[in-house]
């Protein structure tokens, strides 16, 4: 009952965003904000671990590869899947549940419990609209772009180690990224629709427990745990759903 409790305050929630809009205007102001506080100071993180799991995946595979009926193109066969697949769009959603959804959680539970929440109420701002609307369509609007550089750089990192190490011919790796390319426009398609909903799951979980948190620090504090466990869940369980619609 709890579960359902929780489902149904959510959807409230998010239809309360609407309910009363503000100004275009408004919306455009504070959602350009949230694009870079949610999405552009996160591509620091984003492009770092991004190369570094492309060099490590093409390390892996160049040594797990011990026949000689294998060709070694295949490791850059095996990058451009993993990236394109899961890594850019769930792993990368994953890691930026952590660090945007308790950031959100923790800036809108800190609002609520020293009540400037209820201050917005008093004066007729929406503030469910106000404050959450433009953090879920910065997001949905930035995450594709954060997923582009993901792959980008994971590449980038793969040609890294091919080109500093012998494991394998840059010639090689480059051929494998090129290789069995039919298809490819599909699986792009796939992973940025994949990034966009993780992106409104990430920011509207998040924002459902930093806004309803009651109490004082503490209660803020577990709100953020709350956000990234349950938006890491969602995330995971949407991933094998989308998966299931469109790849079988």
């Amino acid at each position: 009952m709890n579960l359902f409790y929780h489902i149904g305050k959510y959807t409230l929630l998010m239809g309360s965003m609407f309910s009363v809009p503000e100004k275009g205007s408004v919306y455009w102001n504070r959602t350009l904000n949230e694009i870079i506080q949610l999405g552009i100071k996160s591509l620091g993180l984003v492009i770092i671990m991004s190369f570094f799991m492309g060099s490590v995946l093409v390390i892996q595979t160049a040594t797990a590869i011990d026949s000689p009926l294998i060709p070694r193109y295949t490791v850059g066969f095996t990058l451009k899947q993993s990236m394109i697949l899961e890594f850019s769009s769930t792993i990368i959603s994953l890691i930026l549940a952590g660090k945007i959804g308790s950031n959100i959680a923790s800036e809108l539970g800190t609002m609520r419990v020293s009540e400037q929440i209820d201050a917005l109420d008093i004066m007729g701002v929406n503030s469910a609209g106000y404050l959450i609307a433009p953090k879920i369509i910065g997001a949905m609007i930035i995450f594709p772009l954060i997923v582009v550089f993901s792959m980008t750089f994971g590449f980038v990192g793969g040609a890294f180690v091919a080109e500093t190490t012998n494991l394998v011919t840059l010639e090689d790796y480059l051929f494998g990224i090129r290789s069995f390319s039919e298809g490819n426009e599909f699986m792009l398609f796939y992973t940025l629709f994949k990034s966009i909903v993780f992106a409104f799951i990430i920011t509207s979980i998040s924002s459902y427990f930093g806004y309803h948190a009651k109490g004082g620090a503490l209660e803020v504090g577990r709100a953020s745990t709350d956000a990234v466990v349950y938006s890491s869940i969602f995330i995971l369980f949407f991933n094998v759903l989308i998966t299931q619609l469109l790849l079988i």
